[in-house]
């Protein structure tokens, strides 16, 4: 039997109920009858663009967005319908869909577990009712305790809630006090990202540049009416929630496995590590990214136009085609590679390129690590916790 090339799917659900303040990702609440539209769509692109992966198995799939578990059970079931008529999925493919715990009933979660969804990532952010208000979100912690357990009854036994810390007016004392509630509920993956603050969203207006709210000297018209603003944790703060996440987790059997995330032994991400660690993906919808034999390309994030298009040539959406350099490859497998706790490894990277990356890289590394900001036990380079502190920085270092 031939070889397959493995392939993960990213499909992109752009709905959500209402934008949240910090968001500024391709999301927006449309009516229900637009659902059913970009669905007929979706599909229809799935159906031309799988013509070029017949040589291909799909090892992951993940339903993201926005919020797709909005949509209705019927149109879930579809949707996986016609992937597994389309595209060759292994047997044991991770099958991924994000959700808002205001969002979830049995009957959906019957449905995913019908469709070989084995794989729940529940969006928390927070377990602070007040932190979840000021960001917009529609639930409250009593809400996803209530999704949580459907999820298990269901039969979900892998089941990731992301985190959300930094936020306006937290400190370490709430933080500890969300990750309690969380890991006493054992869910398999908690992935725990902190607030950026993001160009395009309310937040931005309210604490992007320029605004001086760090000084206290602001203040919003928010959904509660005119208050002044909470002020955004300090450096300090942010750093000491950061260390006492990753000690706190692995008290609790976590392993840091990534930067942000944290799992049970054998429940990482396997799709996301697919991203940090260069397996090819197909973008699915609306805005969807994708990375294909070494090229790069994003489809059209007009919803009108994205609708108007006729999908079933493959590739009819996508923009903005970038052909990556063997530099570009090389740097990305560093910066990449290096957000893994197990680093990177120079005998992969010269299998894949055919170069040496001590040749390539050899001063680099040596200077990190002078500084104690790598550490090295050829052939694996990975962040040491000083390199973790800084990462964007120390990364930067690795583009040529």
């Amino acid at each position: 039997m031939m070889n397959k090339r493995e392939l993960e799917l990213y499909i992109h659900i752009p709905f959500c109920a209402r934008k949240c303040s910090y968001c500024d990702f391709l999301s927006f609440a449309a009516p229900e009858r637009v659902y059913r539209e970009y669905m007929d769509k979706l599909i229809e692109e799935i159906c031309g663009q799988s013509r070029c992966f017949g040589d291909s198995l799909v090892t992951t799939i993940f339903l993201g967005g926005g919020t797709p578990s909005l949509l209705s059970p019927e149109l879930v079931g579809e949707l996986f319908a016609m992937l597994y008529q389309c595209f060759d999925v292994a047997e044991n493919a991770e099958i991924t869909i994000e959700a808002n715990p205001g969002t979830l009933t049995m009957e959906k979660l019957e449905v995913y577990r019908e469709s070989r969804i084995n794989r729940l990532s529940l969006g928390l952010q927070s377990a602070d009712d007040q932190e979840l208000k000021f960001l917009g979100r529609i639930h409250s912690f009593d809400d996803f305790l209530k999704s949580y357990q459907r999820a298990r009854q269901a039969g979900f036994s892998n089941i990731s809630v992301d985190l959300m810390s930094a936020l306006p007016g937290q400190d370490v004392h709430s933080w500890k006090n969300t990750l309690r509630k969380v890991t006493m509920l054992k869910p398999e993956h908690i992935s725990a990202y902190s607030l950026m603050i993001e160009e395009g969203t309310l937040f931005y207006d309210w604490y992007g540049e320029g605004i001086g709210v760090l000084d206290g000297g602001a203040a919003g018209d928010w959904r509660e009416g005119q208050i002044d603003l909470p002020p955004l944790p300090d450096e300090d703060t942010d750093r000491e929630i950061y260390h006492m996440t990753r000690t706190f987790l692995a008290s609790q059997g976590y392993e840091r496995y990534e930067i942000s995330n944290y799992a049970r032994p054998g429940f990482a991400c396997r799709h996301n590590v697919g991203y940090w660690t260069g397996v090819d993906y197909l973008g699915l919808g609306l805005g969807a990214s994708s990375y294909i034999g070494g090229y790069r390309y994003r489809n059209v994030s007009d919803m009108k136009e994205y609708l108007s298009l006729d999908l079933k040539e493959a590739g009819a959406a996508a923009r903005d085609i970038q052909e990556l350099t063997l530099t570009d490859k090389m740097e990305e497998f560093m910066f990449l590679g290096l957000r893994m706790m197990e680093g990177v490894s120079g005998n992969e990277f010269l299998g894949r390129f055919g170069r040496n990356m001590w040749k390539i890289y050899g001063s680099v590394i040596d200077g990190l690590r002078e500084q104690g900001l790598i550490e090295v036990s050829a052939p694996q380079v990975w962040l040491t916790e000083r390199g973790i502190d800084v990462s964007n920085q120390v990364l930067s270092r690795f583009l040529l």
